[in-house]
């Protein structure tokens, strides 16, 4: 990784999915993990990317391929092929309403020997899977960014002999005073904080310092928390909805990608329901729109929000 300053850099491990979907008889494999969504929707609003993650035997030579063609910077990515790349396995209800989620294959962990020397990102999200990033890591992490973000989705899961997940593993408390901004689904906080209401279990992960909360809960929308001030944010609509894999992930892509350049939160989070209604028109991380297209909607968002 060349010594330059990116706009962002994403952490944590890649994943090669295997989506079972209900409108589609065959599964699909694709490329997934939370840096990959995150990173193709910035670089899609022409931020500078780069991922600092390890990937395995397993992990397919051509994903590299595709996200260097995408312009993402994967210098930071170390391959072993003595190791094996985390995958799972997702299935859709009929509705899209629940997914089962199962490990196939766990990566090794990053190590502070993994980040890339004289490293610096003017944002740095941790998007971990599966337990992959020690609080060691994050506070190297810090060190080289002015902002940090969290999604602590992968730090919540545990995973039993035949890899069905549940999110009961024990979170480092600490790894909140490193972050600015907080971003996890609706159920995901009531697991953290032992709440279950969501106000409640805001101002839980507010009251350990943590300036930014986002709450997303799918087709209902997201929350944005700042400071303790609350904005309901409205789901953009996709036209067709395909695979529902990563909208999460796509909408702290863009509310970085806007948030670094010094936008209003309220714009950061409608840019990010924005793009996310645009990865769930397709599999995977295959279809993001263009940059136009998300801050069309994006507009329209806010219009609607002003009008309510």
């Amino acid at each position: 990784m060349a010594v330059t300053c990116f706009d962002i850099a994403v952490a944590g491990h890649f994943s090669v999915d295997t989506i079972i979907l209900p409108t589609r008889k065959m599964p699909f494999n694709v490329l997934g993990g939370a840096v990959a969504y995150t990173s193709f929707t910035a670089k899609c609003l022409d931020a500078s990317i780069a991922v600092i993650s390890r990937t395995g035997a397993n992990f397919p030579q051509a994903y590299l391929w595709w996200l260097e063609q995408e312009g993402i910077n994967v210098s930071g990515v170390k391959r072993n092929l003595e190791e094996t790349t985390t995958a799972f396995e997702l299935t859709y209800s009929k509705d899209f309403a629940e997914r089962a989620l199962k490990l196939k294959s766990k990566g090794t962990p990053l190590t502070i020997e993994d980040i890339p020397k004289d490293f610096r990102a003017k944002a740095v999200h941790l998007a971990p899977i599966a337990n992959e990033i020690s609080i060691e890591v994050a506070e190297e992490l810090k060190k080289a960014a002015d902002i940090v973000s969290l999604d602590p989705q992968g730090l919540l899961r545990s995973f039993d002999e035949q890899g069905n997940v549940s999110r009961n593993a024990p979170i480092d408390n600490d790894i909140f005073s490193l972050i600015n901004i907080y971003k996890s689904s609706q159920n995901e906080i009531y697991a953290l904080t032992g709440e279950s209401e969501l106000k409640a279990a805001i101002r839980v992960v507010h009251d350990v310092g943590v300036e930014t909360v986002i709450i997303t809960n799918g087709a209902k929308g997201a929350v944005l928390s700042v400071e303790g001030a609350q904005y309901p944010i409205t789901a953009c609509q996709p036209q067709v909805l395909v695979d529902p894999t990563g909208a999460g992930d796509v909408f702290i892509g863009g509310f970085l990608t806007e948030y670094m350049r010094q936008k209003e939160s309220l714009w950061c989070a409608c840019v990010g329901s924005a793009a996310a209604s645009f990865v769930v028109e397709g599999i995977g991380p295959t279809y993001m729109g263009k940059k136009e297209q998300i801050y069309q909607r994006a507009q329209d968002i806010c219009k609607s929000e002003v009008k309510q």
